[in-house]
């Protein structure tokens, strides 16, 4: 799989552009203030925020449109997509996938996927696509999962991941540290 030949622009004058990244049913795509809505539906839900370290719950008035805006901030340390089934007749927004830089041509994945498409291969997909496309040359990635969440751990490793050890995270929504197994793909090239 390759990163589609057009960029879309990830914000005003100046800013670095984010591919859009096919799969198979539907396409990886920057943030824009129209997903809005679903992302407060879906990241809204105690489901997803208690399985990421980041989202609050309760969701507060505003975060949806922060969220995006960090997005699409010129100055962003983390690319982050949507995933848009729009063109398979599925969800505009299904879920949202990232990947954060990191030091020494490394970067790390994370996701999550609404709730109404849980156990239908979204994730992996997304997780496939980013990995196939590579869009900041890293020479690794890495990932974590909270331990109860082995399902995403499956996500990890059915792409490649290899399990390197045990640690924990703070998860905003739980207000608690939580045990997480952490993944690594080394990357070919």
């Amino acid at each position: 799989m390759t990163i589609a030949q057009r960029n879309v622009p990830a914000g005003g004058t100046g800013t670095r552009a984010q591919p859009v990244i096919p799969a198979e049913r539907f396409e990886l795509r920057p943030l824009r203030p129209s997903d809005k809505g679903l992302l407060e539906l879906y990241a809204g839900d105690r489901r997803v925020a208690e399985m990421t370290s980041s989202i609050p719950h309760p969701l507060p008035p505003g975060a949806a449109e922060a969220f995006i805006a960090r997005a699409n901030a010129p100055d962003r340390n983390e690319d982050i997509w949507a995933m848009d089934g729009s063109r398979a007749g599925l969800s505009e927004l299904l879920g949202v996938i990232s990947l954060k830089r990191l030091d020494r041509e490394q970067s790390e994945v994370g996701y999550w996927v609404g709730p109404a498409f849980w156990n239908t291969g979204i994730a992996s997909e997304a997780v496939a696509a980013l990995v196939a496309a590579n869009p900041h040359g890293a020479r690794t990635l890495f990932a974590s999962v909270f331990q109860d969440n082995p399902f995403s751990a499956r996500v990890l490793t059915a792409n490649g991941f290899e399990y390197i050890g045990d640690a924990e995270s703070y998860s905003v929504a739980r207000a608690a540290r939580v045990p997480t197994w952490t993944y690594l793909r080394a990357m070919e090239g």
